[in-house]
């Protein structure tokens, strides 16, 4: 059985349902990253046994949360003796406007998993881009590095839209994929 983990740090909740609709994709076990950096207990050995680690978080200032780069900056201990060498990564993130900087996120996690020796699967989606594409298409933000997501600085969680919702979900379902295929 192939395992992936969903490690991700969320400041307002919309990265977290993000992770969610990623993980029910992929079939992934989330890991969550708490408002001081750092992970739950067992947190490292759950990623240290994962095929496939997903990362998330919102795009602040043109790249990740501080937190999620705490947890970062932590795992070069991992990446010293490259326990997660040949692992699939990904990524994912969201922001308050439709560009956001996002790209940037997606390079920082990239770098990341390049430094730890892993194999990087992007989106795999074609992208809404057609006159008669609409905000709530699947892939509608147009990313190929990974998942992006919109969500307006004065809406909630809940008031995701659908679309990006299901580019993430289609999104975990590919990294799962390429996991499964990897490991065979």
């Amino acid at each position: 059985m192939t395992q992936v983990v969903v490690v991700y740090h969320s400041g307002y909740g919309h990265t977290q349902r993000m992770a969610q609709a990623v993980a029910e994709g992929a079939g992934a076990t989330l890991l969550a990253i708490d408002a001081e950096g750092n992970l739950p207990e067992g947190g490292w050995e759950t990623l240290a046994s994962a095929d496939a680690i997903i990362m998330g978080s919102p795009t602040y200032m043109g790249t990740v949360s501080w937190q999620f780069k705490k947890f970062a900056d932590a795992s070069s201990k991992p990446w010293f003796t490259q326990q997660w060498k040949d692992k699939i990564f990904a990524g994912f993130t969201n922001s308050a406007t439709m560009n956001g900087d996002k790209l940037s996120t997606l390079h920082y996690l990239f770098t990341l998993a390049m430094q730890h020796s892993g194999i990087w699967v992007g989106s795999g989606m074609m992208p809404s881009n057609t006159k008669a594409a609409q905000r709530n298409d699947v892939n509608y933000v147009g990313s190929f590095s990974g998942a992006m997501a919109q969500s307006p600085s004065d809406s909630s969680p809940a008031e995701m839209l659908p679309g990006d919702l299901e580019t993430a979900r289609l999104f975990g379902k590919r990294v799962t994929e390429v996991a499964v295929k990897f490991k065979a």
